[in-house]
């Protein structure tokens, strides 16, 4: 029964990953999930972003509204050239916005100057990048140190902050490596701890698993939904792939400028996990061990929950 659950749901459910780096893992709310507070971290209100190509206006943001609290992981996706990139440019203080309100930490950053915005990104914000942007002459201990010398830290400080940094991604046997000398997926990991010693209000994370292979991709996101829940930090992801944004806890999704809708995703789906549980679970059949009939109806009815939540997505 639980294997025809398991294939009933594969099959139904899209991803773009190879079998070995799928499983289930399903988290309830308030539990495993990320812990929100009521208080919001990010408000906008009413945003817009308007180029002039000649005598043409064109709104890259056309008036934005939303809200994001703290603890909350957010994904916002698009398609290329749907103002994604631009809505998290503005978030971070990186660019000003021709109209609209953006209160962060109960400061309006559009009323900000340059000098100011300086400030706010060093001391509320942290950065994940597609591309890494890791100093090649710095090994990942240096990378991950050095923005704590802009407010001020000493060495010795910054150094043992980069190292606890580090050991939480998993990265203790590479702090002394060069760039060059680390995968894709180790360099992210550096960014990843790079971000989180500076201890931020906010990450900001644009297209972060754009370099990195399917395989690679899973492990870059596990890791950063598991860290920044562990850190209780406040993440907003852009992504222009709707599966790896089934990893957050909502989704914004943006097109031609416009939040055309928000979803609430209650269910986290870890697909390697499930897998491996039905496998051992067939193993303990074939053994003639006792099944926990418990364990297998909750199993039935999160299938059917998630099923459902797939099938009103596509419609």
């Amino acid at each position: 029964m639980m294997q025809a659950v398991y294939l009933r749901y594969k099959k139904n459910f899209d991803v773009k990953m190879k079998r070995q780096e799928c499983c289930v893992k399903i988290v309830e709310k308030g539990g495993g999930r990320m812990q929100q507070s009521d208080e919001a971290v990010i408000r906008v209100k009413d945003l817009y972003k308007v180029y002039r190509m000649g005598e043409e206006k064109v709104y890259a943001l056309n008036g934005v509204s939303f809200e994001i609290h703290k603890g909350e992981f957010c994904a916002i996706t698009g398609p290329s050239g749907s103002g994604k990139s631009t809505l998290l440019n503005m978030l971070a203080g990186l660019e000003h916005p021709t109209k609209g309100e953006i209160v962060i930490a109960g400061k309006h950053i559009e009323k900000l100057n340059e000098k100011q915005l300086v400030t706010f990104r060093r001391e509320r914000v942290g950065f994940i990048f597609q591309s890494y942007n890791l100093i090649g002459t710095m090994d990942a201990v240096e990378n991950v140190a050095l923005p704590l010398s802009f407010r001020g830290i000493p060495r010795a400080a910054r150094i043992k902050r980069a190292k606890q940094y580090l050991r939480l991604v998993g990265l203790e046997k590479f702090m002394t490596h060069m760039p060059n000398q680390m995968s894709g997926g180790q360099q992210q990991r550096v960014g990843i701890a790079r971000a989180l010693a500076m201890n931020p209000q906010i990450i900001f994370a644009d297209e972060p698993t754009g370099n990195l292979d399917s395989k690679t991709t899973m492990e870059v996101l596990k890791l950063m939904q598991k860290v920044v829940r562990e850190q209780k930090q406040t993440l907003v992801m852009v992504t222009h792939d709707n599966n790896l944004a089934t990893y957050a806890d909502r989704i914004f999704k943006i097109i031609d400028g416009k939040i055309v809708s928000i979803e609430e995703n209650h269910h986290e789906v870890d697909l390697v996990q499930l897998e491996e549980s039905m496998q051992a679970a067939a193993e303990a059949q074939a053994e003639g061990k006792s099944k926990n009939p418990a364990e297998e109806e909750q199993i039935e009815t999160v299938v059917e929950a998630e099923e459902h939540r797939i099938e009103r997505k596509s419609e």
